[in-house]
């Protein structure tokens, strides 16, 4: 008797790992910018089809040229991020969120990954006084669309690489 019962467990035990094995196998990474999209190709170009927040657990299907393909918890959403924009350290928030408000955006980890800061710029401007940086200054204030991109891209008939929709 006692076997017939270890027998049933085993093969319960069994088959749960068989039915939720795609859930278990999965990797859990954070969001570890202050916001994030989740595109819909592994494109800075693609569509976004989800906004993440620092801290959000979002799971990992696979990897390609420094992008994951991840699904969103609790949300019918599915598209690729950067890789910069994830850690495999669970990220937790502290009442007040000031961990928030230390968080790199995921445009400061794009510019820190190309080795370029506020002190890299700072030590730049003052060993060239005599340029005007009122234009670039200028140019970072302009904010594009992503449908204004995405019309960009049809009217050219571009297709960036990894594509976009």
């Amino acid at each position: 008797m006692m076997n017939i019962n270890k027998t049933i467990l085993t093969m319960l035990l069994l088959g749960f790992c068989l039915m939720s094995g795609d859930a278990l196998g999965q990797q859990m990474m954070s969001v570890q910018v202050k916001s994030g999209e989740v595109r819909s190709a592994p494109s800075f170009l693609g569509a976004i089809a989800a906004k993440v927040s620092y801290g959000d657990r979002l799971f990992v299907r696979e990897e390609k040229d420094g992008w994951f393909r991840v699904s969103v918890p609790g949300r019918n959403t599915e598209g690729w991020i950067h890789a910069s924009a994830l850690t495999s350290k669970i990220v937790v928030l502290r009442a007040g969120a000031s961990d928030v408000k230390q968080a790199a955006t995921s445009d400061e980890l794009a510019l820190a990954g190309k080795g370029f800061n506020k002190q890299v710029e700072k030590e730049f401007r003052s060993k060239n006084p005599r340029l005007d940086f009122t234009v670039i200054d200028k140019m970072e204030t302009i904010s594009i669309g992503q449908s204004e991109i995405q019309n960009f891209l049809k009217a050219g008939e571009l297709s960036p690489k990894g594509g976009s929709k």
